[in-house]
């Protein structure tokens, strides 16, 4: 298939570099051609056609399990947005915006002791969220700063290592594995999922709390955005198998001393395990763009919705 409308090969000699930069720890992106040509770029060109139907910034939400790809697919998408369409793309994560340390130790002895641990619902900065959204909409640009989280030291880093958006984006990535969940019902809230809920949460007050909190701030949040892409991992297993090679990689990266080991993972995961089992049983109906991801990590169809 050819875009050469698009400055195609301009798009291809940057993609091909970016991708050669990320190959690490013995991942390999196969069907590098195949993946630019019949995922990245339509999903580009069905982003910038919400964003000329609007006339305006738009938003897209990239959720997937741990270890699906969205950073990376972030990444190439701004890429091919910048050279096919001149559109100034900005992309943040919700993993940024984590409660520090301290804020979750005091949630954890207010309300569980399962809130120590980040990721779920409740332990982001919803406020700060929702600053970040209402400073992207508006029409008179002024700078700000976006904070970020150093996940080799669990803590969120001091605001001079802020990234700083100095320009109006024309495109939003907001990414995470997370984004767009929507709240269970009551009660599905009823029978543990796992060890970890029938062991530490047995009056289920830490599950009750996460999803009152997306019935809440985090409603109000995704309430922003214009456009979600859903990346579909074949089941949770592949979540475990997938977080490993990510905390691999952030050995081999970084300084901190809070990396996990296998068995830390398998624990860790635990505290994600309701809310992605529960996004890869419902969340396609909500999604724009669902991307299947296959059991040797490529992208193996797509769906518009």
């Amino acid at each position: 298939m050819q875009y050469s409308s698009l400055n195609y090969k301009k798009i291809k000699k940057d993609y091909l570099k970016f991708i050669k930069k990320q190959k690490v720890m013995s991942e390999p992106f196969r069907d590098q051609i195949g993946q630019l040509d019949n995922f990245y770029i339509p999903i580009c060109l069905e982003i910038y056609k919400s964003y000329r139907k609007k006339n305006k910034s738009i938003i897209i939400g990239l959720t997937g399990g741990q270890g699906s790809g969205k950073s990376t697919i972030s990444k190439i998408l701004k890429i091919i947005l910048k050279k096919a369409f001149n559109l100034n793309t900005i992309i943040f994560s919700i993993d940024d915006f984590y409660k520090t340390r301290k804020d979750r130790e005091i949630m954890s002895k207010r309300i569980s002791p399962l809130f120590k641990t980040r990721g779920v619902p409740g332990t982001h900065d919803t406020q700060l969220i929702l600053d970040c959204m209402k400073n992207l909409n508006k029409s008179k640009f002024k700078n700000f700063f976006i904070p970020t989280f150093d996940k080799s030291k669990d803590d969120r880093h001091p605001q001079k290592k802020w990234q700083k958006i100095s320009k109006k984006a024309e495109i939003i990535i907001f990414e995470g594995w997370c984004v767009g969940a929507k709240p269970q019902k009551n009660k599905d809230l009823k029978v543990p999922v796992n060890i970890l809920e029938k062991e530490r949460d047995k009056k289920g007050i830490w599950r009750k709390y996460v999803n009152n909190e997306l019935k809440t701030n985090y409603k109000k949040i995704f309430k922003y955005i214009n456009k979600n892409i859903f990346l579909k991992v074949p089941n949770f297993k592949y979540v475990f198998k997938w977080r490993l090679l990510q905390e691999k990689k952030l050995i081999a990266s970084s300084t901190g001393k809070r990396t996990m080991n296998k068995d830390q993972i398998k624990n860790f995961i635990m505290f994600y395990e309701r809310i992605t089992k529960e996004m890869l049983k419902n969340y396609e109906e909500e999604a724009h763009i669902i991307i299947q991801i296959d059991k040797q990590h490529r992208l193996s169809s797509i769906k518009f919705n």
